[in-house]
């Protein structure tokens, strides 16, 4: 079973203690005592004089994170209370009919708290007083500083991104109008810098932590702006609506039809250099533009002498393009959301009737996919601006009635937990296979070859879940034949990190489920974290959230950062890569790589955070700093927004758009309003989608409350309303479209049992089309003849698997788990290898 279902990285282990009875020590005291009195002189009797009885005083701690509380009682009896206490009782007992008075003779620090007494004084009763209430709560401290040389208005400082402050002109100081906690960082920017006159304000000492004392050192200082001038122009010719100039590729001014004359809204300082460019051409009727003079240095005056010439196109290109594969009758195509065009089974070439000018844009769409038999038909080259030619290039491809769109399986056994069959290292052979198992990593070269590293066998006892077996074994796939490449064929053997930054023959990782990946632009492959044992495998105990760095190029392995163990991470400041920051150990991270090679992580285990890895350090980019299972932060459906932030997750499907966007659907964990799972553990199966792109996150589809049934629609038809349920564990491919496939994962029954699937689902062009597998949990595999594909075949209902995608764009899924049903015993664990082609 995933770990995700505990809420922190691993299940609870229960502990036998021994039982012992404890002699009181007053028991004791007053036997001897008893003992001394009938032995004495006297009257004989064995009487013992009277004892007075005592009582102890006591109550209850909040709040207290601070050290060096020291409670006082009747002046005197001083009790140093421990950080985080929840209660206390004095060591001295009083006497009935005494009174006692509690006070606070020290205040705790690191961090600074003030302690307030409630129900401190009264008499003692024939009772041990436990009343007493002790509430501590941080003190905060206020942040502030000078301001030298400002005399513009408008500037608006922050302190650690929020808290804005408008600051007036010629002001001298300033603070801040919310207090920070004692022991808490403070980080003072300037939001917007003043104007009238325009200046330019820097922080000093404007980083820090708060430390028992209102912060007054920040130092602003402001410095008058240099002068800047305009850049502009003449244009002649201007007929057509829609030009757009740009100048140094941003700055972007649209300029209405008829106009003779520009000035960008920019101005730039003297010594700069602009680069005025047409961005879009003119339509209505459509025009071509030309710059002359365009590009230069700025002197010590405005530009006037870029000029745009404008004329005239007047002709008009027709739309068409070639067709593969339709078999299907109803196909109808689009241009440009009209002039629909309906084609006939067996069709090869098509072409729009309605003719395009030149600079106006097409967009070719299908409208409605074939049926009869039903089919799914995607474009290529389908959107553009026409030139001076006709448009030909445009091509539809239509997925066969046999062989494509449908599952084959390829290797492997069709029976479950079945053990590996390792050969001879570095030699490949057909009776080579990994064994059973989920979690993997996986990754394809450059050569296209499949690659597959570690995952963990799950188990289940008699009566319990207990441990896995990890695995560090590295395999390649190529040819059809598996290759062991390198690891132990031993389950929980501990790794080898040797120097780190140094690669060696010798290194291997651990054996770890759910580790991130990513692949180079040289497709090497990086791995960091994941669960399972340290180097010294399971005789060193856990097993972690491992927080490791690997690299592994060129046949070799090589640590590159992170601990040999488990560590809490170093989040450093919001937005600055720093060579100490460091994600936090953890499992079931979705990453991505962006266009510049950069590696990105989001979440895993209880976390929402986002981290950036480049040039060799990590820089957290937002989220919570720290496994708090944060909620999600949704907003308005289909609008970004800087406030807007996933809630903590593991096991969610993430892939990478055509413009290097990030997409994210589903997972295990947090939801807007922190619905549990039925079996009672924190979070619950998610099925909403999310877009990152340019620093913000967009809530694109699905649900914002977690355990959502699927609207499954009709097999190979797209519909709006068509949504997959709420999963995790699921295995996501991106075709050579740029589309996202998504297969099975796992959710939970009413009885908090396992429910996984093994349904296939596609998201194009924002929606989804459910394409084969079942709509039932819990569905058996139909393995049919090895090697053959054939249409409603498709791998059994589980979660953990993994997928390639290969150079053709097919799809590769191994392995797996299914979670047994209450009652059910043992789990699944596959090692069968199928492949799809889409």
């Amino acid at each position: 079973m995933n770990r995700t279902l505990t809420g922190n990285a691993s299940f609870n282990r229960k502990t036998k203690v021994n039982s012992r009875r404890i002699i009181s020590i007053a028991t004791m005291a007053a036997l001897a005592v008893c003992c001394l009195a009938s032995c004495g002189s006297g009257s004989g009797s064995g009487s013992v004089q009277n004892q007075q009885t005592t009582y102890t005083i006591g109550g209850t701690v909040s709040g207290l994170s601070g050290s060096g509380l020291v409670l006082q009682d009747n002046g005197g009896n001083n009790l140093t209370v421990a950080t985080g206490a929840s209660n206390f009782t004095f060591s001295t007992s009083l006497a009935s009919g005494s009174s006692y008075s509690v006070t606070v003779l020290t205040q705790p620090s690191n961090p600074a708290q003030t302690c307030t007494v409630s129900n401190g004084s009264g008499s003692v009763g024939t009772a041990n007083i436990t009343g007493v209430q002790v509430a501590c709560s941080t003190n905060t401290y206020s942040i502030g500083g000078t301001i030298a040389g400002l005399t513009g208005t408008g500037l608006v400082l922050q302190n650690n991104s929020g808290n804005n402050l408008s600051i007036a002109a010629n002001a001298s100081s300033f603070t801040f109008t919310s207090s920070v906690a004692s022991g808490k960082p403070y980080a003072v920017t300037v939001l917007t810098q003043p104007s009238s006159p325009a200046q330019v304000c820097t922080v000093n000492n404007g980083n820090g932590t708060v430390v028992n004392a209102n912060i007054t050192n920040v130092q602003i200082a402001c410095t008058a702006s240099q002068s800047t001038y305009t850049i502009g122009g003449t244009i002649t010719g201007l007929s057509g609506s829609g030009l757009v100039l740009q100048d140094n590729g941003t700055n972007n001014l649209s300029v209405g039809s008829g106009a003779n004359s520009f000035t960008f809204s920019t101005a730039l300082a003297s010594g700069s250099a602009y680069n005025v460019t047409v961005l879009t051409e003119p339509s209505s009727p459509a025009q071509t533009c030309a710059v002359t003079n365009g590009s230069g240095t700025v002197a010590s005056s405005n530009v006037t002498s870029v000029q745009i010439a404008c004329t005239t196109t007047a002709v008009n290109y027709t739309i068409s393009g070639s067709i593969s594969g339709l078999s299907g009758s109803g196909l109808v195509l689009q241009d440009n959301g009209g002039n629909n065009l309906s084609l006939s089974a067996g069709a090869t070439t098509f072409t729009f009737s309605l003719a395009i000018a030149s600079g106006d844009a097409y967009n070719v769409t299908v409208l409605t996919q074939p049926s009869n038999p039903v089919q799914t038909c995607t474009v290529t080259n389908g959107s553009g601006t026409v030139g001076s030619a006709n448009v030909t290039n445009v091509v539809v491809g239509c997925n066969q009635v046999s062989g494509l769109n449908e599952w084959t399986w390829v290797g492997g056994s069709d029976s479950v937990n079945h053990t590996a069959t390792y050969g001879t290292l570095g030699i490949p052979a057909a009776g080579n296979f990994p064994g059973a198992r989920n979690g993997s990593a996986t990754w394809t070269d450059a050569e296209g070859n499949l690659w597959l590293f570690g995952g963990a066998l799950d188990l289940l006892g008699p009566t319990d879940y207990i441990d896995p077996n990890f695995y560090n074994d590295l395999w390649k796939y190529s040819n059809g034949e598996w290759t062991w490449m390198g690891g132990s064929q031993t389950a929980n053997s501990g790794g080898t990190y040797g120097t780190q930054g140094v690669p060696a023959q010798s290194n291997v990782p651990p054996g770890r489920e759910w580790a991130a990946t990513w692949v180079d632009k040289s497709g090497n492959l990086w791995l960091f974290g994941g669960f399972g044992y340290n180097r010294d495998g399971i005789s060193g105990g856990g097993p972690y959230n491992l927080d490791d760095l690997w690299e592994y190029s060129a046949g070799e392995w090589t640590w590159v950062g992170g601990t040999d163990g488990q560590s809490s991470g170093t989040y450093g400041t919001l937005g600055v890569p720093a060579s100490g920051n460091f994600p936090p150990g953890r499992y079931g991270a979705t990453t991505w790589t962006d266009t510049d090679g950069s590696f990105w992580l989001f979440g895993g285990a209880s976390y929402n955070d986002l981290w950036k890895y480049t040039a060799g350090e990590w820089t957290w980019m937002g989220g919570s700093d720290g496994p708090n299972s944060a909620l999600g932060i949704y907003g308005t459906i289909g609008v970004p927004a800087p406030g807007n932030f996933p809630g903590a997750r593991a096991q969610a499907t993430g892939w990478e758009d055509p413009d290097g966007d990030f997409w994210l659907f589903g997972g295990y964990g947090s939801d807007a309003v922190g619905t549990s799972a039925p079996n009672g553990y924190f979070g619950a199966a998610l099925n909403d989608l999310w877009k990152y792109s340019a620093g913000e996150w967009t809530w694109v589809a699905g649900s914002n409350i977690a355990l959502q049934s699927g609207s499954y629609g009709s097999v190979g038809v797209t519909a709006a309303s068509n949504a997959p349920g709420a999963r995790w564990g699921g295995v996501g491919w991106t075709d050579l479209s740029g589309n996202l496939w998504l297969f099975g994962g796992g959710q939970f029954s009413a009885t908090g049992q396992g429910e996984d699937l093994n349904d296939l689902w596609v998201y194009s062009a924002g929606e989804w089309t459910w394409m084969s597998g079942s709509n039932i949990a819990n569905q058996s595999g139909s393995y049919e003849i090895l090697g053959v594909p054939e249409a409603g075949i498709s791998p059994g209902a589980r979660t953990g698997a993994v997928g390639w995608t290969d150079t053709s764009g097919n799809l590769w899924l191994f392995g797996g788990l299914h979670i047994p049903q209450l009652g059910e015993n043992p789990f699944d664990n596959f090692n069968d290898l199928w492949e799809y082609a889409p």
